[in-house]
C-alpha cells in the first residue's frame, strides 16, 4: 500500500502517470494542467468545461455591451397591443357596437358559417363549436336562442319589445337597429333547457350553465357583455346570456386585468343614445 501512494505521490508531482504504457496528463493543485514537451499548458476538454462555463443564461449582462433594465424590458414585451384590431370597422372582431355607436354601414352582413343551424360571423364558428362541445360533455347543454340579426329582422325584434314593455323599458334590453352586436355576427344568445324560467332573464346567470359561462367563456374568446352593475357604460341591463366573441387574447386580458366592459377597456364612450 506504501508503494503505491508513494508512486501516486511522484506521478503528481511530475505531472503525469503512465497505465499501461500511456501516459496520462494530469492537474496541478492550482487547476493547471502539466506542461506538454514545448513548455505550453494543456487542458482536457472536460476539464476546460468544468472551469471555465461560457453559457449565458437568459437576461444576464455583459460587460461589453449596454445594460439593459431587465424588468422594463420585460413589461413593454408584455404590454397589450390595444390597437391591433380597428374597434369601428364591423368585419373586426374588436369592433364596439352600442348606442353611441351604430353600425356602418347600416345594412352590413358579415361572412358567415353555421354553429347548429345558427348564422354566426366566421371567425366566431371553430370557437363556438368548442365551447359548445366542451359544455356538453359537462352536461350543461346549451342551446343557442339567437346569433346573426340582419338590420331589418332587428327592427322587427325592437318593435315587439316596445309593443311589448314601452320604448324606456325596451330600450334596457333591445337594441334599436343599426345599433345590435347581434348584426356583427359575433354575439350569440345562449339558453338552457334545464332551466326554461330563466330564458333571457337575469337569474339566468345563477343557473348551473350561466356560472360555468363566467367562468368559463373567456378561455375560448368570449367576453359575458352586459355585466351586472354595467348599465350606465354598456346601455343594457345585465344579461348573463348575451356572449360577444373578441378572441383569446382580447378574453384573456379583459380577465386579467378585471376590465369588465369594451367601452372602459377601449376609451370609448357608452351608454344612452345620443339624443337620450
Amino acid at each position: 500500500m506504501r508503494r503505491i501512494v508513494a508512486a501516486l505521490a511522484a506521478a503528481l508531482a511530475l505531472g503525469s502517470l503512465i497505465v499501461g504504457g500511456i501516459t496520462l496528463l494530469l492537474p496541478s493543485v492550482d487547476g493547471s494542467s502539466a506542461p506538454t514537451a514545448d513548455g505550453s499548458s494543456a487542458r482536457t476538454a472536460s476539464t476546460a468545461r468544468a472551469t471555465s462555463p461560457v453559457t449565458e443564461t437568459p437576461g444576464s449582462q455583459r460587460d461589453d455591451g449596454p445594460q439593459i433594465d431587465q424588468e422594463e424590458a420585460s413589461a413593454e414585451a408584455d404590454e397589450f397591443d390595444r390597437t391591433r384590431y380597428s374597434t369601428t370597422d364591423p368585419t373586426s372582431i374588436w369592433v364596439v357596437v352600442n348606442k353611441k355607436h351604430p353600425i356602418r354601414p347600416k345594412d352590413f352582413r358579415p361572412e358567415m358559417g353555421l354553429v347548429r343551424g345558427y348564422q354566426v360571423a366566421g371567425p366566431v364558428v371553430a370557437p363556438l363549436e368548442r365551447l359548445l362541445a366542451d359544455s356538453d360533455e359537462l352536461g350543461l347543454g346549451f342551446k343557442v336562442a339567437s346569433a346573426f340579426r340582419s338590420y331589418d329582422y332587428q327592427a322587427g325584434v325592437y318593435a315587439d319589445t316596445v309593443a311589448a314593455r314601452g320604448q324606456v323599458a325596451a330600450d334596457e334590453v333591445s337594441a334599436r337597429s343599426g345599433h345590435s352586436e347581434h348584426q356583427t355576427g359575433l354575439a350569440v344568445d345562449l339558453v338552457t333547457p334545464d332551466s326554461p324560467e330563466c330564458d333571457f332573464e337575469e337569474c339566468f346567470g345563477e343557473t348551473p350553465g350561466g356560472r360555468w359561462l363566467a367562468e368559463n367563456a373567456w378561455r375560448y374568446g368570449f367576453l359575458v357583455r352586459y355585466q351586472s352593475g354595467s348599465t350606465a357604460i354598456t346601455g343594457y341591463r345585465y344579461e348573463p346570456w348575451h356572449l360577444r366573441y373578441v378572441g383569446e387574447p382580447l378574453a384573456a386580458e379583459l380577465r386579467r386585468t378585471g376590465v369588465a366592459t369594451l367601452e372602459e377597456f377601449f376609451g370609448i364612450p357608452g351608454g344612452d343614445y345620443a339624443e337620450g
